[in-house]
Protein backbone atom coordinates (compact mmCIF):
# COMPACT_ATOMS: atom_id res chain seq x y z
CA UNK A 1 0.00 0.00 0.00
CA UNK A 2 0.75 3.16 -0.54
CA UNK A 3 3.05 5.11 2.37
CA UNK A 4 1.40 8.19 3.97
CA UNK A 5 3.48 10.70 6.62
CA UNK A 6 2.77 12.51 9.07
CA UNK A 7 4.33 15.08 11.58
CA UNK A 8 2.96 14.56 15.23
CA UNK A 9 4.51 16.67 18.85
CA UNK A 10 7.17 13.85 19.41
CA UNK A 11 8.23 12.49 15.90
CA UNK A 12 7.35 11.61 12.29
CA UNK A 13 5.31 8.88 11.82
CA UNK A 14 4.63 6.82 8.55
CA UNK A 15 1.13 5.39 7.58
CA UNK A 16 -0.76 3.36 5.04
CA UNK A 17 -3.32 4.63 2.29
CA UNK A 18 -5.64 2.32 0.57
CA UNK A 19 -9.41 1.70 -0.29
CA UNK A 20 -9.28 5.88 0.03
CA UNK A 21 -8.56 5.88 4.21
CA UNK A 22 -5.37 6.42 5.48
CA UNK A 23 -4.45 4.90 8.33
CA UNK A 24 -1.79 5.44 11.11
CA UNK A 25 -1.97 2.75 14.19
CA UNK A 26 -0.34 2.51 17.24
CA UNK A 27 0.97 6.06 17.69
CA UNK A 28 2.38 6.50 21.32
CA UNK A 29 0.28 9.33 22.76
CA UNK A 30 2.03 8.71 26.49
CA UNK A 31 5.13 6.74 27.57
CA UNK A 32 4.99 3.31 28.46
CA UNK A 33 3.26 2.33 31.70
CA UNK A 34 6.25 -0.02 32.75
CA UNK A 35 9.10 0.24 35.43
CA UNK A 36 8.43 3.54 37.56
CA UNK A 37 5.81 4.75 35.15
CA UNK A 38 3.43 1.23 35.75
CA UNK A 39 1.26 3.06 38.31
CA UNK A 40 2.08 6.26 37.95
CA UNK A 41 0.28 9.15 35.90
CA UNK A 42 0.42 9.40 32.20
CA UNK A 43 3.71 10.80 31.07
CA UNK A 44 4.41 12.19 27.26
CA UNK A 45 6.26 9.89 25.02
CA UNK A 46 9.78 10.42 24.61
CA UNK A 47 10.97 12.07 21.20
CA UNK A 48 11.89 10.59 18.54
CA UNK A 49 13.83 12.17 15.11
CA UNK A 50 13.41 9.28 12.81
CA UNK A 51 10.39 8.21 10.86
CA UNK A 52 8.51 5.95 12.97
CA UNK A 53 6.43 3.43 11.69
CA UNK A 54 2.65 3.21 12.56
CA UNK A 55 1.19 0.40 10.10
CA UNK A 56 0.91 -2.09 12.87
CA UNK A 57 -1.56 -2.03 16.06
CA UNK A 58 1.34 -3.13 17.89
CA UNK A 59 0.20 -4.34 22.02
CA UNK A 60 -2.54 -3.97 24.24
CA UNK A 61 -3.36 -3.82 28.07
CA UNK A 62 -2.53 -6.94 30.08
CA UNK A 63 -6.32 -8.90 29.66
CA UNK A 64 -8.06 -12.27 29.33
CA UNK A 65 -10.81 -12.76 27.35
CA UNK A 66 -14.11 -14.20 28.40
CA UNK A 67 -16.01 -16.22 25.86
CA UNK A 68 -20.01 -16.55 25.54
CA UNK A 69 -21.65 -19.66 24.72
CA UNK A 70 -22.17 -19.82 20.79
CA UNK A 71 -20.57 -16.19 19.90
CA UNK A 72 -17.69 -15.07 18.50
CA UNK A 73 -16.19 -12.34 20.67
CA UNK A 74 -13.11 -11.38 18.96
CA UNK A 75 -14.27 -8.70 16.71
CA UNK A 76 -16.07 -7.22 19.51
CA UNK A 77 -12.89 -6.97 21.64
CA UNK A 78 -10.27 -7.95 19.76
CA UNK A 79 -7.69 -10.63 19.67
CA UNK A 80 -6.84 -10.98 23.32
CA UNK A 81 -3.86 -9.63 25.25
CA UNK A 82 -0.98 -8.82 22.38
CA UNK A 83 1.93 -8.26 24.96
CA UNK A 84 4.21 -5.19 25.11
CA UNK A 85 5.23 -2.28 27.38
CA UNK A 86 4.31 0.31 24.43
CA UNK A 87 0.68 0.20 24.66
CA UNK A 88 -0.68 3.60 25.25
CA UNK A 89 -1.32 4.18 21.81
CA UNK A 90 -4.00 5.31 19.29
CA UNK A 91 -4.81 4.20 16.12
CA UNK A 92 -5.89 7.07 13.42
CA UNK A 93 -7.95 6.45 9.99
CA UNK A 94 -8.64 9.45 8.17
CA UNK A 95 -9.79 10.27 4.69
CA UNK A 96 -6.78 9.18 1.81
CA UNK A 97 -7.66 12.96 0.07
CA UNK A 98 -5.76 15.61 2.13
CA UNK A 99 -7.94 17.63 4.53
CA UNK A 100 -8.05 20.07 6.75
CA UNK A 101 -10.39 20.88 9.89
CA UNK A 102 -12.13 17.92 9.27
CA UNK A 103 -14.70 16.85 12.83
CA UNK A 104 -12.97 14.21 14.74
CA UNK A 105 -14.33 11.54 16.51
CA UNK A 106 -12.35 9.86 19.92
CA UNK A 107 -13.59 6.39 20.96
CA UNK A 108 -13.06 4.75 24.06
CA UNK A 109 -13.32 1.02 23.78
CA UNK A 110 -15.78 -1.31 26.45
CA UNK A 111 -14.90 -4.49 27.80
CA UNK A 112 -15.65 -4.16 31.65
CA UNK A 113 -12.56 -1.91 32.34
CA UNK A 114 -10.83 -5.47 32.13
CA UNK A 115 -10.58 -5.84 28.78
CA UNK A 116 -10.76 -4.75 24.92
CA UNK A 117 -8.81 -2.87 22.79
CA UNK A 118 -8.35 -0.06 19.96
CA UNK A 119 -8.16 -2.63 17.11
CA UNK A 120 -11.77 -4.91 17.67
CA UNK A 121 -12.99 -5.17 14.29
CA UNK A 122 -16.45 -3.94 14.77
CA UNK A 123 -14.96 -0.50 15.94
CA UNK A 124 -12.84 -0.04 12.42
CA UNK A 125 -12.99 3.65 11.85
CA UNK A 126 -13.03 3.26 7.57
CA UNK A 127 -16.45 3.88 7.16
CA UNK A 128 -16.38 7.59 9.66
CA UNK A 129 -13.02 8.08 7.53
CA UNK A 130 -14.84 7.54 4.49
CA UNK A 131 -17.23 10.14 5.57
CA UNK A 132 -15.14 12.73 5.76
CA UNK A 133 -14.40 11.88 9.45
CA UNK A 134 -10.88 12.45 11.68
CA UNK A 135 -11.65 8.83 13.58
CA UNK A 136 -9.24 7.65 17.14
CA UNK A 137 -9.31 4.45 18.55
CA UNK A 138 -7.69 4.52 22.14
CA UNK A 139 -6.17 1.90 24.22
CA UNK A 140 -5.88 2.44 27.95
CA UNK A 141 -4.68 0.78 31.36
CA UNK A 142 -7.16 -1.89 32.40
CA UNK A 143 -7.61 -3.83 35.38
CA UNK A 144 -5.14 -3.72 38.30
CA UNK A 145 -3.12 -1.03 36.53
CA UNK A 146 -6.16 1.44 35.70
CA UNK A 147 -8.99 1.16 37.57
CA UNK A 148 -7.89 -0.18 41.23
CA UNK A 149 -7.28 2.59 44.30
CA UNK A 150 -3.84 1.36 45.33
CA UNK A 151 -2.90 2.68 48.41
CA UNK A 152 0.26 4.87 47.28
CA UNK A 153 -0.86 5.30 43.79
CA UNK A 154 -2.25 7.85 41.69
CA UNK A 155 -6.66 6.82 41.10
CA UNK A 156 -8.04 6.44 38.43
CA UNK A 157 -5.02 5.74 35.94
CA UNK A 158 -7.18 4.69 33.01
CA UNK A 159 -9.61 7.71 33.09
CA UNK A 160 -6.16 10.00 33.35
CA UNK A 161 -4.66 7.97 30.43
CA UNK A 162 -7.78 8.82 28.14
CA UNK A 163 -7.60 12.47 29.40
CA UNK A 164 -4.34 12.50 27.99
CA UNK A 165 -5.36 10.99 24.57
CA UNK A 166 -7.64 13.46 24.29
CA UNK A 167 -5.09 16.86 25.47
CA UNK A 168 -2.84 14.63 22.67
CA UNK A 169 -5.64 14.38 19.87
CA UNK A 170 -5.83 18.73 20.83
CA UNK A 171 -2.30 18.91 20.29
CA UNK A 172 -1.91 16.77 16.96
CA UNK A 173 -5.36 16.75 15.13
CA UNK A 174 -4.82 19.56 12.99
CA UNK A 175 -1.06 17.84 11.74
CA UNK A 176 -3.94 14.81 10.35
CA UNK A 177 -6.55 17.61 8.93
CA UNK A 178 -8.40 17.55 11.75
CA UNK A 179 -10.30 20.38 13.72
CA UNK A 180 -9.13 20.26 17.61
CA UNK A 181 -12.28 22.69 18.20
CA UNK A 182 -14.91 19.77 16.98
CA UNK A 183 -14.32 16.54 18.73
CA UNK A 184 -16.62 14.00 19.43
CA UNK A 185 -15.84 12.02 22.23
CA UNK A 186 -17.63 8.66 22.45
CA UNK A 187 -17.47 4.91 23.78
CA UNK A 188 -19.54 1.50 24.46
CA UNK A 189 -20.31 -0.32 27.82
CA UNK A 190 -17.04 0.71 30.20
CA UNK A 191 -16.21 3.17 27.41
CA UNK A 192 -19.73 4.51 27.51
CA UNK A 193 -19.29 4.79 31.62
CA UNK A 194 -16.10 6.35 30.61
CA UNK A 195 -17.22 9.30 28.37
CA UNK A 196 -19.93 10.03 30.84
CA UNK A 197 -17.35 10.07 33.42
CA UNK A 198 -15.09 12.45 31.86
CA UNK A 199 -17.86 14.41 30.85
CA UNK A 200 -18.41 15.12 34.90
CA UNK A 201 -14.20 15.46 35.31
CA UNK A 202 -13.13 18.67 35.68
CA UNK A 203 -9.73 18.04 34.26
CA UNK A 204 -11.22 17.05 31.47
CA UNK A 205 -12.98 20.02 30.49
CA UNK A 206 -12.20 21.79 27.16
CA UNK A 207 -11.19 18.94 25.83
CA UNK A 208 -14.12 17.88 23.58
CA UNK A 209 -17.13 19.24 22.67
CA UNK A 210 -19.38 16.70 22.28
CA UNK A 211 -19.98 13.50 23.50
CA UNK A 212 -21.77 10.16 23.03
CA UNK A 213 -22.75 7.55 25.83
CA UNK A 214 -23.88 4.26 24.06
CA UNK A 215 -24.98 1.72 26.86
CA UNK A 216 -23.50 3.70 29.78
CA UNK A 217 -24.07 6.58 32.43
CA UNK A 218 -22.27 7.75 35.30
CA UNK A 219 -24.11 5.59 37.63
CA UNK A 220 -21.12 3.03 37.94
CA UNK A 221 -18.02 4.61 39.72
CA UNK A 222 -17.25 3.65 43.89
CA UNK A 223 -15.87 5.25 46.94
CA UNK A 224 -12.73 5.03 47.33
CA UNK A 225 -12.65 3.14 50.92
CA UNK A 226 -15.57 1.06 49.33
CA UNK A 227 -12.73 0.02 46.27
CA UNK A 228 -9.74 -0.64 48.41
CA UNK A 229 -11.79 -3.85 49.76
CA UNK A 230 -10.96 -5.16 46.45
CA UNK A 231 -7.64 -3.84 46.94
CA UNK A 232 -7.20 -6.16 50.09
CA UNK A 233 -9.18 -8.84 48.77
CA UNK A 234 -6.98 -9.24 45.45
CA UNK A 235 -3.56 -8.77 47.70
CA UNK A 236 -4.58 -11.99 49.60
CA UNK A 237 -5.15 -13.91 46.57
CA UNK A 238 -1.78 -12.68 45.53
CA UNK A 239 -0.33 -13.26 48.70
CA UNK A 240 1.40 -9.48 48.59
CA UNK A 241 0.52 -6.11 50.59
CA UNK A 242 -2.21 -4.15 49.44
CA UNK A 243 0.08 -1.29 48.48
CA UNK A 244 2.52 -0.03 45.56
CA UNK A 245 5.12 -2.00 46.63
CA UNK A 246 3.49 -5.42 46.77
CA UNK A 247 1.15 -4.62 43.31
CA UNK A 248 4.71 -3.81 42.03
CA UNK A 249 5.69 -6.81 42.56
CA UNK A 250 3.44 -8.76 40.81
CA UNK A 251 4.55 -9.04 37.24
CA UNK A 252 0.88 -7.70 34.50
CA UNK A 253 0.59 -11.35 32.99
CA UNK A 254 0.95 -12.70 36.85
CA UNK A 255 -2.04 -10.63 37.63
CA UNK A 256 -4.45 -12.12 35.12
CA UNK A 257 -5.39 -15.28 37.11
CA UNK A 258 -6.45 -13.69 40.73
CA UNK A 259 -8.17 -10.32 38.66
CA UNK A 260 -10.60 -13.58 37.11
CA UNK A 261 -10.66 -14.97 40.12
CA UNK A 262 -11.57 -12.39 41.98
CA UNK A 263 -13.84 -11.30 39.47
CA UNK A 264 -15.79 -14.60 39.36
CA UNK A 265 -19.67 -14.09 40.47
CA UNK A 266 -18.61 -16.42 43.11
CA UNK A 267 -15.82 -14.77 44.82
CA UNK A 268 -17.55 -13.41 48.00
CA UNK A 269 -16.79 -9.73 48.44
CA UNK A 270 -18.68 -7.06 49.22
CA UNK A 271 -19.07 -3.72 47.04
CA UNK A 272 -22.04 -2.13 48.36
CA UNK A 273 -21.95 1.69 49.40
CA UNK A 274 -23.99 3.10 52.46
CA UNK A 275 -26.67 3.07 51.02
CA UNK A 276 -26.34 -1.36 50.54
CA UNK A 277 -26.05 -0.93 46.61
CA UNK A 278 -23.84 -1.98 44.73
CA UNK A 279 -23.60 0.29 41.69
CA UNK A 280 -22.30 -2.35 39.28
CA UNK A 281 -24.70 -5.11 39.71
CA UNK A 282 -20.92 -7.24 39.96
CA UNK A 283 -20.75 -7.51 36.51
CA UNK A 284 -17.11 -6.13 37.02
CA UNK A 285 -15.20 -5.67 40.12
CA UNK A 286 -13.10 -2.95 38.43
CA UNK A 287 -14.60 0.73 37.83
CA UNK A 288 -13.59 4.74 38.12
CA UNK A 289 -13.94 5.97 41.65
CA UNK A 290 -14.82 9.15 42.87
CA UNK A 291 -12.86 11.48 45.63
CA UNK A 292 -10.41 12.50 43.48
CA UNK A 293 -9.22 15.42 41.36
CA UNK A 294 -10.53 13.45 38.49
CA UNK A 295 -13.74 12.76 39.73
CA UNK A 296 -14.50 14.70 43.29
CA UNK A 297 -17.64 13.87 43.54
CA UNK A 298 -20.26 11.44 42.00
CA UNK A 299 -20.83 12.25 38.26
CA UNK A 300 -24.76 12.93 38.88
CA UNK A 301 -23.66 15.34 41.58
CA UNK A 302 -21.37 16.78 39.12
CA UNK A 303 -23.46 17.41 36.29
CA UNK A 304 -26.28 18.80 38.69
CA UNK A 305 -23.85 21.93 39.92
CA UNK A 306 -22.94 22.50 36.17
CA UNK A 307 -20.41 20.20 34.99
CA UNK A 308 -20.13 19.07 31.16
CA UNK A 309 -23.20 22.07 30.76
CA UNK A 310 -20.72 23.35 27.80
CA UNK A 311 -20.70 19.82 25.76
CA UNK A 312 -23.36 18.54 23.76
CA UNK A 313 -24.91 14.80 24.95
CA UNK A 314 -26.25 12.09 22.89
CA UNK A 315 -26.98 9.14 25.16
CA UNK A 316 -28.71 5.77 24.64
CA UNK A 317 -29.11 2.33 25.61
CA UNK A 318 -30.13 -0.89 23.73
CA UNK A 319 -33.68 -2.38 24.61
CA UNK A 320 -32.63 -5.44 25.99
CA UNK A 321 -28.89 -4.58 27.39
CA UNK A 322 -28.78 -7.98 29.72
CA UNK A 323 -29.71 -10.53 26.84
CA UNK A 324 -26.08 -10.55 26.55
CA UNK A 325 -25.46 -12.00 29.68
CA UNK A 326 -28.07 -13.99 30.11
CA UNK A 327 -29.64 -15.36 26.66
CA UNK A 328 -26.32 -17.72 25.72
CA UNK A 329 -25.37 -18.78 29.25
CA UNK A 330 -29.44 -19.87 29.49
CA UNK A 331 -29.58 -17.57 32.87
CA UNK A 332 -32.60 -16.11 31.93
CA UNK A 333 -34.64 -19.74 30.87
CA UNK A 334 -33.21 -21.66 34.06
CA UNK A 335 -32.40 -19.19 37.05
CA UNK A 336 -35.06 -19.75 39.86
CA UNK A 337 -37.22 -16.94 41.80
CA UNK A 338 -35.25 -17.49 45.09
CA UNK A 339 -31.63 -17.54 43.51
CA UNK A 340 -32.81 -14.34 41.16
CA UNK A 341 -33.46 -12.65 44.58
CA UNK A 342 -30.83 -13.50 46.39
CA UNK A 343 -28.46 -12.17 43.41
CA UNK A 344 -30.45 -9.43 43.22
CA UNK A 345 -30.34 -8.52 47.29
CA UNK A 346 -26.29 -8.09 46.91
CA UNK A 347 -26.86 -4.99 44.65
CA UNK A 348 -29.97 -3.88 45.21
CA UNK A 349 -31.51 -3.96 49.03
CA UNK A 350 -35.36 -4.04 47.92
CA UNK A 351 -34.81 -7.22 45.58
CA UNK A 352 -38.31 -8.53 46.41
CA UNK A 353 -39.90 -5.45 45.89
CA UNK A 354 -37.93 -4.64 42.22
CA UNK A 355 -38.68 -8.06 41.29
CA UNK A 356 -42.19 -8.16 41.97
CA UNK A 357 -42.51 -5.11 40.16
CA UNK A 358 -41.21 -6.65 36.87
CA UNK A 359 -43.63 -9.36 37.32
CA UNK A 360 -41.82 -11.57 39.09
CA UNK A 361 -44.39 -14.22 40.59
CA UNK A 362 -47.01 -13.48 38.48
CA UNK A 363 -48.93 -15.64 36.24
CA UNK A 364 -47.13 -17.35 33.15
CA UNK A 365 -44.00 -15.12 33.89
CA UNK A 366 -40.93 -16.75 34.07
CA UNK A 367 -38.40 -15.95 37.20
CA UNK A 368 -35.80 -15.63 34.88
CA UNK A 369 -37.47 -13.04 32.74
CA UNK A 370 -38.51 -11.09 35.26
CA UNK A 371 -34.85 -10.92 36.74
CA UNK A 372 -33.56 -10.39 33.16
CA UNK A 373 -36.26 -7.00 32.71
CA UNK A 374 -35.34 -5.74 35.98
CA UNK A 375 -31.80 -5.53 35.04
CA UNK A 376 -32.22 -4.14 31.68
CA UNK A 377 -33.65 -1.02 33.29
CA UNK A 378 -31.45 -1.07 37.22
CA UNK A 379 -28.17 -1.49 35.10
CA UNK A 380 -28.13 0.30 32.30
CA UNK A 381 -31.53 1.78 30.86
CA UNK A 382 -32.90 3.98 33.68
CA UNK A 383 -29.40 5.33 35.03
CA UNK A 384 -28.52 6.44 31.65
CA UNK A 385 -31.82 8.45 31.61
CA UNK A 386 -31.42 9.34 35.12
CA UNK A 387 -27.67 11.10 33.57
CA UNK A 388 -29.65 12.43 30.57
CA UNK A 389 -31.94 14.46 33.38
CA UNK A 390 -29.03 15.84 35.34
CA UNK A 391 -27.19 16.87 32.20
CA UNK A 392 -27.81 21.07 31.92
CA UNK A 393 -26.51 21.01 28.54
CA UNK A 394 -27.68 20.06 24.95
CA UNK A 395 -29.35 16.74 25.63
CA UNK A 396 -30.51 13.73 23.42
CA UNK A 397 -31.28 10.05 23.55
CA UNK A 398 -32.03 6.94 21.56
CA UNK A 399 -32.80 3.39 21.87
CA UNK A 400 -32.04 0.46 19.48
CA UNK A 401 -34.59 -1.56 19.58
CA UNK A 402 -33.61 -3.99 16.53
CA UNK A 403 -32.92 -7.64 17.00
CA UNK A 404 -30.49 -10.16 16.35
CA UNK A 405 -32.50 -13.28 15.03
CA UNK A 406 -29.37 -15.76 17.01
CA UNK A 407 -30.06 -17.78 19.97
CA UNK A 408 -33.68 -18.37 18.09
CA UNK A 409 -34.25 -14.89 18.00
CA UNK A 410 -34.11 -14.65 21.99
CA UNK A 411 -30.37 -12.59 22.13
CA UNK A 412 -32.67 -9.46 21.11
CA UNK A 413 -31.29 -5.79 21.14
CA UNK A 414 -28.65 -6.77 23.45
CA UNK A 415 -25.47 -5.06 24.56
CA UNK A 416 -22.83 -3.81 22.09
CA UNK A 417 -25.46 -4.73 19.34
CA UNK A 418 -25.30 -1.02 18.53
CA UNK A 419 -21.70 -0.99 17.21
CA UNK A 420 -21.82 -2.85 14.13
CA UNK A 421 -24.75 -0.30 13.10
CA UNK A 422 -23.07 2.49 14.37
CA UNK A 423 -20.04 1.38 12.42
CA UNK A 424 -21.20 0.32 9.47
CA UNK A 425 -18.77 -2.93 10.26
CA UNK A 426 -21.84 -5.33 9.81
CA UNK A 427 -19.53 -8.01 8.02
CA UNK A 428 -17.63 -7.83 10.85
CA UNK A 429 -20.06 -9.60 13.30
CA UNK A 430 -21.97 -11.52 10.79
CA UNK A 431 -22.10 -15.48 10.62
CA UNK A 432 -24.06 -18.48 12.38
CA UNK A 433 -21.60 -17.39 15.34
CA UNK A 434 -21.98 -13.59 15.16
CA UNK A 435 -23.97 -11.19 16.97
CA UNK A 436 -26.22 -10.18 14.88
CA UNK A 437 -26.86 -13.81 12.28
CA UNK A 438 -27.29 -13.90 8.58
CA UNK A 439 -28.35 -10.81 6.56
CA UNK A 440 -28.69 -8.23 8.98
CA UNK A 441 -30.31 -4.89 7.48
CA UNK A 442 -27.60 -2.71 5.56
CA UNK A 443 -30.32 -0.14 5.21
CA UNK A 444 -30.40 0.38 9.40
CA UNK A 445 -26.37 0.80 9.62
CA UNK A 446 -26.59 3.36 6.73
CA UNK A 447 -29.05 5.50 8.77
CA UNK A 448 -27.46 4.95 12.03
CA UNK A 449 -24.28 5.74 10.96
CA UNK A 450 -25.38 8.69 8.83
CA UNK A 451 -27.04 10.09 11.96
CA UNK A 452 -23.52 9.92 13.99
CA UNK A 453 -21.54 11.20 11.27
CA UNK A 454 -23.88 14.32 11.03
CA UNK A 455 -23.91 14.76 14.98
CA UNK A 456 -20.03 14.59 15.19
CA UNK A 457 -19.79 17.77 12.36
CA UNK A 458 -22.47 20.00 13.44
CA UNK A 459 -24.39 18.75 16.45
CA UNK A 460 -27.52 18.24 14.17
CA UNK A 461 -29.94 15.16 15.12
CA UNK A 462 -33.56 14.56 13.68
CA UNK A 463 -35.09 14.63 16.78
CA UNK A 464 -36.21 17.13 19.78
CA UNK A 465 -34.20 17.36 23.13
CA UNK A 466 -34.77 15.12 25.85
CA UNK A 467 -35.65 16.92 29.45
CA UNK A 468 -37.25 16.40 32.38
CA UNK A 469 -40.66 17.30 31.27
CA UNK A 470 -40.51 16.45 27.46
CA UNK A 471 -38.95 13.17 27.88
CA UNK A 472 -38.11 12.50 23.96
CA UNK A 473 -36.22 9.01 23.07
CA UNK A 474 -35.52 8.16 19.44
CA UNK A 475 -36.01 5.08 17.94
CA UNK A 476 -33.37 3.98 15.92
CA UNK A 477 -34.66 1.32 13.77
CA UNK A 478 -38.40 2.68 13.73
CA UNK A 479 -36.41 6.35 12.92
CA UNK A 480 -39.40 7.89 15.57
CA UNK A 481 -39.23 9.92 18.28
CA UNK A 482 -41.20 8.92 20.95
CA UNK A 483 -42.53 10.47 24.26
CA UNK A 484 -41.64 8.11 27.19
CA UNK A 485 -43.63 9.00 30.39
CA UNK A 486 -42.06 10.38 33.63
CA UNK A 487 -40.64 7.62 35.45
CA UNK A 488 -42.35 6.83 38.81
CA UNK A 489 -40.62 7.46 41.90
CA UNK A 490 -39.92 4.33 43.35
CA UNK A 491 -37.94 3.11 46.85
CA UNK A 492 -35.69 1.08 45.22
CA UNK A 493 -34.51 3.34 42.03
CA UNK A 494 -31.69 6.16 43.09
Amino acid sequence: MPEALAQTTAGPVRGTTGGGVTRFLGIPYAAPPAGPLRFAKPQPPAAWAEVRDTTTPGPNAPQKIRGVPGLDVIPLVGGGWQAGDDYLTLNIWRPAAETIGAPVMVFIHGGGFVLGSKDAAVQDGSAFALDGILFVAINYRLGTEGFLPIPGIPTNLGLRDQIAALEWVQQNAAAFGGDPANVTVFGESAGAMSVANLVASPLARGLFRRAIVQSGHGGMTRDIDVAQRLVRKLAKLLKITPDLAGFASVAPGDMLDALEKVSAPTTRIDLRDADGREPVFGISRFVPVHGDDVLPVKPLAALADGAGADVDLLIGTNAEEMNLYFVPTGVRDRIGRLLSTYVLHRSQPQARKVLKAYGMGAKGVKPGHAFTRALHDLVFRWPARRFAEEHRGRTHMYELEWGSPRYGGQLGACHAMELPFIFDTLASVTGPEGLVGENPPQGLADRVHRIWVDYARTGALPWAEFTRDQRTVYQLERGEAVQEPVMPAAPFLP
